[in-house]
């Protein structure tokens, strides 16, 4: 065989070979495709149904945060987790706030409430069907402001235009059966009776209370300290500057994109439960994707009453993580009515209620295998 043969026969063979190892390697094919830049509608509803877990039950709706605080730990987060891969949270829209800061590719709300994944899915509904930010409020509230604002108008003006705006039934009526129409015809997502239901008693909510609905909704006077929705829009990050997904037109619109491209996705799953932290972890391992943020509120809280802290950071252990990934929690104090006996942190003042402390997730997991985590406490002397 002459020399130039042999060597096209080699490299041919080396083509083959490389060839038949991408093949017999799937993993290391799929970590190459990365994230998404969109879900279609299949694969969205598919991450929906199969990683959800059944339903469980927490003692309120939490429709609305009940955390005045949590844009504090903005700035800090900013600088911290750089150029964000994928973000986990917990609870209802807080997180809209923390995914336009952060920009994840992708961002996954897990709770345990199938009504969280319900409320979720109204809210993409409305915001998909919403170019605009006072757009978004009208459909919200079913209320229309006096004259279309002005895309550059501040939050505070955004609000005070609604102030006076009367609740219209028709409207509830007419964008209740538009939310409905949109997730089942539009998206095709299968929704049974008791999720329709469950939309419309959500969303009748948001309706009665107006801007006003607060984290209490429903419960009478007592739990009026709570702040309201407009007051949550209206905080700011204790540096002055308002970070809201309504803030800015900006920001709202950050929000919109990501939903538009079924990349914010809401999964019934209880944090120490065996399935969909797991797979959300397989998910991102695959396509070689991190966690960046993990907003626990105060879920570690809960959890600490028994032994489901030790399979929820079992859980956390499946994730993939970086130096940056960053736990996001929330600590009340006594004054808080949360039923549970600790003591406050000797930093924290008197008020607000809560405190949003951040905690790299390598150094608790560090703490966690060293056996250095036994009580909730622990947890929080490790976050600042």
């Amino acid at each position: 065989m002459s020399r130039p043969r042999a060597f096209s026969r080699i490299g041919v063979l080396a083509i083959a070979a490389a060839s038949l190892l991408l093949c017999v390697t799937p993993t290391a094919r799929r970590i190459t495709q990365g994230l998404p830049d969109r879900l279609d509608d299949r694969e969205f509803w598919s991450i929906v149904s199969t990683f959800s877990e059944p339903g469980g039950f927490f003692r309120s709706d939490n429709l609305v945060s009940n955390e005045t605080t949590f844009q504090h730990v903005i700035p800090s987060l900013q600088q911290r987790t750089r150029g964000a891969s994928a973000y986990l949270g917990v609870g209802p829209d807080q997180n809209f706030t923390y995914i336009v800061a952060l920009k994840p590719r992708i961002a996954f709300i897990v709770d345990i409430r199938r009504q969280n994944m319900l409320l979720h899915l109204m809210y993409k509904a409305l915001i998909e069907m919403s170019p605009t930010r006072d757009e978004f409020v009208a459909r919200l509230f079913s209320r229309q402001p006096p004259s279309e604002l002005d895309p550059s108008a501040s939050a505070e003006t955004l609000f005070a235009a609604f102030e006076h705006a009367q609740a219209d039934e028709q409207a509830f009526e007419r964008n209740l059966q538009d939310v409905d129409a949109w997730l089942q015809g539009h998206h095709r997502f299968s929704l049974s009776s008791g999720d329709l239901r469950a939309i419309e008693y959500v969303y009748r909510s948001f309706y009665s209370a107006g801007p006003d609905i607060r984290y209490s909704f429903g419960r009478g006077p007592g739990w009026a300290p709570f702040p309201s929705y407009r007051d949550l829009m209206l905080e700011t990050d204790g540096q002055r500057e308002r970070r809201s997904y309504l803030a800015t037109e900006e920001n709202y619109q950050v929000l919109r994109e990501l939903e538009l491209r079924n990349l914010i996705v809401p999964i019934v799953g209880d944090f120490a439960g065996p399935k969909a932290l797991r797979d959300v972890a397989a998910f991102l391992r695959e396509r070689g994707a991190h966690v960046t943020a993990f907003y626990t509120s105060n879920v570690e809280q809960y959890l600490f009453r028994g032994d489901e802290w030790q399979r929820f950071y079992s859980n956390v252990a499946a994730l993939p993580i970086a130096d940056q990934s960053t736990f996001i929690r929330a600590y009340f104090n006594n004054a808080g009515r949360v039923g549970f006996q600790f003591a406050p942190l000797p930093s924290m003042p008197p008020t607000p209620r809560s405190v949003t402390l951040l905690n790299p997730i390598g150094v608790l997991l560090t703490a966690f295998n060293e056996g250095r985590i036994q009580r909730y406490l622990d947890v929080i002397e490790l976050s600042k």
